[in-house]
Formats: structure tokens, C-alpha cells, sequence
């Protein structure tokens, strides 16, 4: 991380600075969403606890993207909470049961489908990543985010 005075937006879209972790940050913001999806989707509400941090992580990432833009350029990669709000988007309606290894393939298989989606962008997703500002940001995560749901809504109950 260069030496940058302290920047608001930048600790909030970089979720506490885990966008700038090596090589991937995507990936990494990806990740670091999971545990804390976990526990709002068993301790909230499979619906609710993931909507609430997809609002949360959401309105984090428009109202920091204009702050890490100016300081990083367009759609940095250091900013990750898009990936926070796209990651809790995969598991809304998805259900929690007590066995952990179901949960540890429910979860492992999500954020595969969404990682498959947020970087590949098909299906309109490279398309609407193209919005002007914050929207650009988030738009092409939450899209990624609900395909990669619709796949795993298909996996879990009719696959398996």
C-alpha cells in the first residue's frame, strides 16, 4: 500500500484494508465475506442476514467508490466490499442446517460460482460493469452474485 494519508472511503471499500492483500483481492475480499455470511445467515436468517449485509456492503461500496476512484482510478481492485455484497447476494434463500459438512460444500461451491462470474463477467455482467461511478462497481458483483445463486439453487436441490 503506498503511503497515502488516511482515507475514510479507502478503510471502508477496502473493508478494513483487505483489498490490498496480494495478487488477488477479489478473491481475498471474496473469502473474508464468507465467515461473516455464516453467521448472519445461521444467527439472523438465511434470507434476511445475508440481505442485510448485500444493503450494508452496498451502500458501502457507493458511497466509498468516488474516494478509492480518485485515489486508485476507475473500479479499483483495491475495493472490495462490492465483493462483500455480491459474495452475501450467492447465499440469500440458501439454507443453514447443523451438518458442517454440507455448509463447508454449500459454501465452497458458492464462492466458486461467484468467483467464476465476477471474473469471467458473461452473461452482461462485463456489460454493466460499464455504469458511470459506485454503480459500476457494485452492479457487475451483484449480477455475479445472482447467477452464481441460480446455479447454486440448482445444485443444492437438484443435484443433491
Amino acid at each position: 500500500m503506498s503511503q497515502k494519508k488516511f482515507n475514510l472511503a479507502v478503510l471502508a471499500g477496502s473493508v478494513f484494508y483487505i483489498g490490498f492483500l496480494p495478487k488477488f483481492p477479489g478473491t481475498w475480499g471474496s473469502l473474508a465475506a464468507l465467515p461473516l455470511i455464516y453467521l448472519a445467515s445461521a444467527y439472523i436468517h438465511p434470507l434476511f442476514g445475508p440481505l442485510l449485509l448485500v444493503v450494508l456492503f452496498s451502500l458501502t461500496t457507493l458511497l466509498a467508490a468516488y474516494g478509492m476512484e480518485k485515489a486508485y482510478g476507475p473500479d479499483p481492485a483495491q475495493c472490495v466490499s462490492d465483493e462483500f455484497a455480491g459474495q452475501a447476494v450467492v447465499f440469500m434463500f440458501i439454507p443453514i442446517y447443523t451438518s458442517w459438512e454440507y455448509n463447508l460444500l454449500v459454501f465452497i461451491t458458492g464462492f466458486v460460482l461467484f468467483r467464476f462470474f465476477d471474473i469471467l463477467k458473461p452473461l452482461g455482467i462485463g456489460a454493466i460493469q460499464n455504469t458511470e461511478g459506485g454503480w459500476g462497481v457494485l452492479l457487475d458483483d451483484i449480477l455475479a452474485g445472482m447467477y452464481a445463486q441460480m446455479c447454486l439453487l440448482f445444485i443444492i436441490f437438484v443435484v443433491l
